[in-house]
């Protein structure tokens, strides 16, 4: 196949939404493959890299300041078994299904999540007092996302 051909067939696939093209003649056969494009800064490589020896760091004259020390919640960590919208009430204006001091019940409904327009009431699988609300109402939740501690 002539050489002007074969790059006239690859601008053709790359102007075009097809992704495959395939042609066959006499002479033999030709198939042109569009594929996605890379984003930028993303490299991919076939063989693994090869790791450069680490050096050892001088040691530091003077000790770096420690972080902050995080407390650690104690109690029951209720989660999002979905992910979706994370709701306090049934409906908006109304009052919150758990709050901060509340006594709760196993089964009793703490919130609501809505995934894919459908209400879904999460039920407290502890009984105790909420101690802390971990997410704001109408904020989008993750599942396995903590949502209320209960003690």
């Amino acid at each position: 196949m002539d050489l002007r051909k074969l790059k006239t067939l690859i601008d053709l696939v790359s102007d075009s939404n097809i992704s495959e093209l395939e042609i066959t003649e006499a002479e033999g056969k030709v198939r042109i493959v569009k594929t996605a494009p890379v984003a930028a800064g993303v490299m991919t490589y076939a063989q693994p890299m090869m790791q450069m020896p680490q050096q050892q760091a001088a040691p530091v004259a003077a000790a770096a300041p420690a972080a902050p020390v995080v407390p650690v919640e104690t109690g029951h960590v209720v989660k999002s078994p979905m992910v979706g919208t994370f709701y306090r009430a049934n409906t908006p204006g109304a009052k919150p299904l758990a709050d901060v001091g509340q006594q709760v019940k196993v089964g009793e409904a703490l919130c609501i999540i809505e995934a894919m327009k459908i209400m879904n009431e999460i039920d407290s699988d502890v009984a105790g007092t909420v101690t802390k609300v971990l997410v704001d109402n109408g904020q989008a939740v993750e599942y396995g996302q903590p949502l209320f501690i209960i003690e």
